[in-house]
């Protein structure tokens, strides 16, 4: 086991250089040059952007250096920790990172728990419950979780209460060590919305493979021992059903801690996914460049995490 660990995360490392290459690239290639913009933004403040010279403003930047050049010294620093700084606020792009990713890592673990907690007890009764009532109700559920969209759904919390009842949930955000309560108001609607779009797939993952644990002959043994149905389905075919489902919730991790960028935008979270948005409409490579560092990092740990939780699901797959 320690082996397997230690070749995967040493693994990470090249995977990671490959990242940062890519990105390191393709952000420069989108139209719009992030001189050109702030050039604009001078003009269009001071009224004298005739009088800026852009190259001036590239070199100070440290931009008139060829590609490689600063990608070099970019992964330089990375190595000593250093992400380097905003071309805009000349802030440290680790600062804001440390800043916002709460933020996201808060909504994200939220809205996982509400749609772990929804769908899997769901999809295990209409599994053992096939064809009843029951069993099309859960579907039911699963097929609306699955069909709205989030920013839909959103939307629409945001508007209608606010016309029919003069309410809309809060926007101001409000640091979880400074009042539990009125953070956990803010942050409970966006994560039941994305809770309940994970869940739909969840929901028919678990129903699924129950249905195909439960046809196994060792479960009809266990059925035939006189096994009450809890024993059954909790001890017996449970974990077995679980593998699929924990596969599809190891991928949908990382997206549900970084990709909520619609719905920080929506209800005024200052998370990563708001600052990524940002970042990419401004052209701020250092930062476009750390956030992708670390959502990448946070993939490849979430990723090894879910290879390690099979062995314990399943006692046949051993690490060497």
């Amino acid at each position: 086991m320690q082996g397997y660990v230690l070749r995967r995360v040493i693994l990470i490392v090249p995977t990671l250089l490959l990242v940062t290459i890519i990105v390191f690239g393709a952000v420069r290639l989108v139209p719009g040059d992030v001189i050109d913009l702030m050039v604009a933004e001078m003009a269009s403040e001071s009224g004298m952007g005739a009088e800026l010279d852009p190259e001036y403003i590239r070199e100070m930047l440290g931009l008139d250096a060829p590609l490689h050049v600063q990608y070099g010294q970019w992964i330089a620093k990375m190595f000593r920790g250093d992400l380097g700084e905003s071309l805009w606020t000349q802030r440290a792009v680790t600062e804001d990172l440390i800043n916002r990713i709460p933020v996201s890592f808060e909504l994200g673990v939220m809205a996982l728990i509400i749609g772990v907690v929804v769908a899997i007890p769901i999809g295990i009764y209409s599994a053992i419950r096939q064809d009843t009532v029951g069993d099309y109700f859960g579907r039911s559920i699963a097929i609306a979780a699955l069909s709205l969209p989030n920013f839909w759904v959103a939307t629409m919390i945001i508007v209608f209460p606010s016309i029919w009842w003069n309410w809309s949930p809060p926007v101001k955000y409000i640091p979880i060590t400074e009042d539990l309560t009125s953070n956990l108001a803010q942050f409970i609607i966006p994560a039941c919305i994305m809770g309940m779009h994970m869940s739909g797939g969840t929901m028919r993952m678990t129903r699924t493979m129950m249905l195909e644990v439960l046809r196994q002959d060792y479960i009809r043994t266990a059925w035939s021992k006189g096994l009450k149905e809890r024993v059954v389905v909790v001890r017996h075919a449970l974990k077995n059903a679980l593998m699929p489902v924990v596969t599809q919730i190891g991928m949908r991790l990382p997206v549900m801690i970084a990709g909520a960028v619609i719905l920080e935008q929506i209800f005024c979270l200052p998370g990563i996914g708001n600052l990524l948005v940002q970042a990419v409409n401004e052209r701020d490579y250092p930062v476009i460049s750390g956030i992708n560092l670390t959502l990448a990092t946070f993939i490849l740990v979430a990723n090894l995490g879910v290879d390690l939780t099979y062995g314990y699901l399943d006692p046949r797959i051993h690490y060497r």
